[in-house]
């Protein structure tokens, strides 16, 4: 082969053609519109007027008289401002629980020579390829006393299997040089934790408590079976009121003019049930993305 022969690169490292570079850009912006139209669409719904709602039939683009009327009557109702607070605190306390719970197991079943760890490792398996059906965890729960509780659905959910491998993985990544060095300056297993092993995992803490945080704030089904009604936390509510249909607000006792439309009042749910994750996950992001990549080149 002549050594001014042009080397064959791959397609894909070729500048791409006019054409190409406008067909994607027409199929990126197709997608972009896929997703933001609907949010669009439910925010606008939510502060629409009720006669651009029956004007647009049920779903407003874009509110040219925009108005927090929904939100008003959805807080003043009472209903959806404890369920927020209820999912809130479940949140709060689940992942708290769930995190340290975690991070211990997973700490102690890294850790070469720790009396028992491999059965322990092989029954937390067992569970994850086995997971109880729901007659016998409705019968346990209930069995313990927690029905009507909000432990009912912090406790059975405490720790996730695979959020646990993930951790215990990671904790294993971390070079023997450390431990040992820590050892030598006299640590326990305790300071190690604290001082050596959480400080260079904070990508992976970040991931996992972040999955943790969305399961709890998204869980709904264990809540209808193990709470009562006033006990419910907002996506229940959220299932129940957009789905189910139910009455949001009490018209009895007001001018039907002064009460926002159905459609209104669910998508104002829907926008509060919602808003919370997008708030926090902008502050866990770069984590998020370290934690997914290192999780993804080491062994």
């Amino acid at each position: 082969m002549s050594a001014t022969t042009k080397a064959v690169r791959p397609p894909w490292m070729e500048k791409p053609k006019p054409v190409t570079s406008v067909a994607k850009g027409i199929a990126l912006a197709v997608v972009v519109a896929l997703v933001i139209v609907p949010f669009l669409v439910v925010i606008s719904t939510s502060l629409a007027s009720n006669e651009e709602v029956t004007a647009n039939g049920g779903w407003v683009l874009w509110p040219t008289d925009p108005t927090l009327r929904a939100y008003d009557q959805i807080f003043a109702g009472g209903i959806v401002g404890h369920a927020l607070l209820v999912s809130a605190g479940v949140t709060i306390v689940g992942t708290l629980a769930s995190m340290l719970c975690t991070v211990t197991l997973a700490y102690a079943l890294s850790r070469p020579g720790v009396y028992g760890g491999k059965p322990v490792l092989l029954v937390v398996l067992f569970t994850f390829l086995f997971p109880p059906g729901m007659i016998p965890a409705f019968l346990l729960v209930d069995g313990i006393g927690l029905k009507d509780n909000y432990l009912s659905i912090i406790a059975p959910f405490l720790i996730s299997v695979f959020n646990l491998v993930v951790l215990r993985g990671f904790f294993q990544s971390i070079p023997d040089e450390l431990y040992e060095a820590a050892r030598l300056d006299g640590a326990g297993d305790w300071r190690i934790l604290w001082s050596v092993v959480l400080p260079l995992s904070k990508a992976a803490l970040a991931v996992v408590g972040l999955f943790y945080a969305v399961s709890y704030w998204n869980a709904w089904f264990y809540s209808s079976i193990y709470l009562e009604s006033d006990h419910w936390p907002l996506q229940q509510v959220l299932r129940t009121y957009v789905i189910g249909g139910a009455q949001l607000a009490d018209s009895s006792a007001a001018d039907a003019s002064q009460v926002a439309a159905p459609q209104t009042l669910q998508m104002a749910v829907l926008v509060t049930a919602t808003v919370p994750i997008l708030i926090v996950y902008p502050f866990l992001q770069r984590y998020f993305t370290k934690g997914v990549l290192t999780g993804a080149i080491k062994s």
